[in-house]
């Protein structure tokens, strides 16, 4: 296995966290209050089903919708026609509790958990509350950061970010507000149609696309229920293109897909409840300098914004130009059956399990590095 140049197994060893004798306890925090808390149900059954069952042990963590802990049996799963395999939330009397320093109880047992896996999406999950919560209770987490993932989570500063850096964006206008004012300033920006979408969110909850001046307005109140801050942005005539991101200092890319989409965008329904919403190419029929170009941007993006265990890059390839624009950067993205981040990842030589295995161990080299650092001063 590869890490930065070093083999993986040595350095995990070295920082005392690998043992080849004992299985290490997972937990998998899943649901959370967000609007993509169904989506993460069957991102969580998916990790479950595909964690070593020789090397982890996993624990289901159920965030329910008002915000609550629960501890989980595995085999809490149900079938959805058409949309697959949910791991549900069985609501408990004893909720757990998190301890700053010492991790996470239910009542005064402490549970032995050595990775935490948040299989969230969207608000709560990755914008970095959660992943400043785990911080202070001190337990390895997969993912990014904090920083890393506040700023990828809000994509006007992301934008920001990545035009600093040189690197080709949509272009965008911030909408606060649904006056006549900010409908005003949205028509003399972009030409219809155009898309609205708040800042902040995933799974495209909230996005509509708007063909007139008639559906601006209820497409701008629509998107205010998800967030504070919205983008209005050109729709692009152009391919869309995903691009697997995977490490923490020297991460690696792999080849991008294609999101054929069936009945107008990608939406919500298209990524997770039509079967026939879109269709997948896997890789894209690109030519291998445009493929190798997605995957630099893709990289010089993570890396702009302090990613780190994984990222998904979306871009768009316009038609008549030819011209390559980020789109955003989703740091937790979608592990259903179906979801694109894995499917790459899997094309581009690494398996479902041993993906989750490198995102585990990538997990604990990141603990181990920040707990290298003095945090006291005398």
């Amino acid at each position: 296995m590869w890490v930065n140049g070093v083999a993986r197994l040595n350095y995990l060893s070295e920082a005392g966290y690998y043992s080849s004798m004992k299985k290490k306890k997972i937990g998998l925090l899943y649901g959370g209050r967000s609007g993509e808390h169904e989506v993460s149900l069957r991102s969580a059954a998916s990790v479950i089903n595909n964690l070593d069952p020789d090397k982890f042990e996993p624990i289901p963590i159920g965030i329910d919708k008002i915000g609550i802990w629960h501890l989980q049996q595995r085999g809490s799963f149900r079938s959805i026609p058409g949309q697959g395999e949910v791991l549900e939330i069985i609501k408990n009397s004893r909720p757990l509790a998190l301890v700053p320093g010492k991790g996470f109880y239910q009542g005064e047992e402490r549970l032995e958990i050595d990775v935490i896996f948040p299989v969230l999406h969207g608000t709560f999950g990755e914008d970095g509350t959660i992943q400043g919560l785990l911080e202070v209770v001190d337990i390895p987490y997969v993912g990014a950061g904090v920083l890393a993932s506040s700023m990828a989570m809000d994509k006007e500063k992301a934008k920001i970010l990545w035009q600093k850096e040189g690197l080709p964006v949509v272009d965008f206008l911030v909408v606060r507000d649904a006056s006549a004012g900010a409908v005003a300033a949205i028509e003399q920006t972009f030409n219809y149609p155009l898309f609205v979408k708040p800042a902040a969110g995933g799974s495209s909850v909230g996005i509509h696309k708007v063909d007139s001046h008639a559906e601006l307005k209820p497409a701008l109140a629509d998107a205010f229920n998800y967030a504070n801050k919205l983008l209005a942005e050109p729709a692009i005539d152009g391919r869309e293109l995903e691009c697997s991101v995977l490490g923490n200092h020297r991460p690696r890319a792999f080849p991008p897909g294609e999101i054929l989409p069936q009945h107008g965008f990608y939406d919500y329904n298209s990524k997770y409840i039509d079967p026939e919403g879109a269709l997948l190419a896997v890789p894209a029929d690109l030519p291998a300098e445009t493929a190798k170009l997605v995957e630099e941007t893709a990289v010089r993006a993570y890396l702009a914004l302090e990613v780190s265990g994984m990222a998904r890059v979306d871009f768009f390839l316009e038609k008549k130009s030819n011209k390559l624009l980020i789109n955003e950067l989703n740091t937790l993205p979608g592990f259903t059956s179906i979801s694109m981040y894995p499917k790459l990842c899997e094309k581009g030589g690494l398996p479902y399990p041993d993906l989750l295995e490198q995102l585990i161990e990538l997990a604990m080299e990141s603990h181990a590095e920040k707990n290298r650092l003095t945090y006291s001063f005398e």
